[in-house]
């Protein structure tokens, strides 16, 4: 007999995004009832999230600190002109500690799992088996919407391995770009973080035209470069694959009525990640952290306040919008690289902006200014035909 719960505040989806939520009002505000609906088993999927420290500000640490797992003063990038160590902290977060703190946080019973949602509205989710979930709000955080018929996009692809290896691999700090392999499929770097003495994730990652991953060629060459490093695994812990977009254009309207134009959303849902990277941990933190300070938690008021919030984080991307065009069709796929290595020969605190999604007007012209990476009369002619500018 299918079943009716209620409670204060439904979260479609136990992903990053809605594990941050209901971290965030179980810490400011205690007295609601949150719940979180997820269909696979565990929060957070089989993850690890990585940031530099500017990404996240101070004041908003709190949501966060318990999370991260691995922490380094600062990383290293390479490419085959110039080798770099850049003193910006950085960050990692994996699933199992996301897991382990909401289940710690959660009573048992605001946490279903192995749920199939029909449906979602504003003040209800409808599962496959019939129960009901009713709220005063609903937050529909189950990732990404219609991104390929709303967006033009690029995409971030990897393949990553996390190794136990037979000896200590020397690495003090990440090394997150090394571009000095070959270069296929676009821009191509591998990602290499040292977890322990004789632990090391290492991730081969491709800003590629297409969204297709061969997960075995990349997983072969993730396992040819731990061994030109002299890493001998002892055995693969586990290994995580991904595909994310690279937005250079679209429109952000179509984009949220892909998924109801009347329910709150979060996270890659709502369109809120860093556009030149991909990654949402920064905006899931900021976005919880924001409806935690809401006082009206209406599904009605949700939907209002999540889409204004994304719309305007949208129009504030412009810049790295253009910045993709020139990178994805500006630029020859084998010569990707160039760019990114330019990029990299600007000041540390540019940078440090950059990542976090703060570029300064000092900033966007230094990066702007100069010998362009890219041929200019391609550059402007991309720039009239993408749609950066949405």
């Amino acid at each position: 007999m299918a079943s009716v719960q209620h409670c204060d505040l439904a979260i479609a989806g136990g992903g990053l995004a809605g594990a941050l939520i209901a971290l965030a009002l179980a810490e400011k505000r205690p007295d609601l009832d949150v719940r979180i609906i997820e269909g696979a088993d565990t929060i957070g999927g089989n993850h690890a999230w990585s940031f530099f420290g500017a990404d996240i500000a101070q004041g908003e640490r709190w949501l966060i600190e318990r999370l991260v797992v691995h922490a380094w003063p600062g990383y290293s990038i390479a490419f085959p002109r110039a080798v770099r160590q850049l003193p910006q902290p950085y960050y990692t977060i994996e699933s199992t500690r996301l897991d382990a703190i909401v289940r710690q946080t959660l009573a048992p019973e605001r946490l279903t799992f192995g749920a199939t949602i029909e449906e979602v509205t504003p003040t209800t989710i409808l599962l496959a088996n019939g129960d009901r979930v009713t709220a005063t709000g609903i937050i529909d955080a189950r990732g990404p919407g219609d991104l390929t018929r709303t967006m033009d996009l690029g995409w971030q692809k990897f393949v990553g391995r996390d190794y136990r290896l037979e000896a200590a691999h020397g690495l003090a700090n990440p090394i997150v770009m090394d571009a000095t392999v070959e270069q296929i499929d676009g821009y191509r770097f591998v990602y290499a973080l040292p977890f322990g003495v004789k632990r090391m994730f290492v991730e081969d990652t491709y800003y590629s035209d297409t969204p297709d991953l061969d997960v075995k060629a990349v997983g072969q060459r993730v396992a040819a470069y731990a061994a030109a490093r002299g890493w001998q695994p002892k055995r693969k812990l586990r290994e995580e694959t991904g595909v994310l977009p690279i937005t250079i254009g679209g429109d952000f309207e179509s984009y949220w009525r892909s998924t109801g134009a009347g329910v709150a959303k979060a996270g890659m849902r709502a369109g809120l990640f860093q556009p030149t990277t991909g990654y949402s941990l920064p905006d899931a933190v900021r976005l919880a952290i924001a409806i935690a300070a809401e006082r009206d938690l209406s599904g009605a008021h949700l939907a209002t306040f999540t889409h204004d919030y994304a719309a305007a984080a949208w129009r504030s991307q412009r810049f790295y919008r253009m910045l993709n065009a020139m990178l994805f069709r500006a630029a020859r796929p084998e010569e990707r690289w160039r760019v990114i290595e330019r990029f990299y020969g600007l000041g540390p605190n540019l940078i440090r902006r950059f990542y976090a999604g703060r570029s300064t007007f000092p900033d966007k012209a230094r990066i702007l200014t100069g010998k362009p990476p890219v041929p200019v009369g391609r550059a402007i002619k991309v720039l009239k035909e993408t749609s950066w500018r949405a």
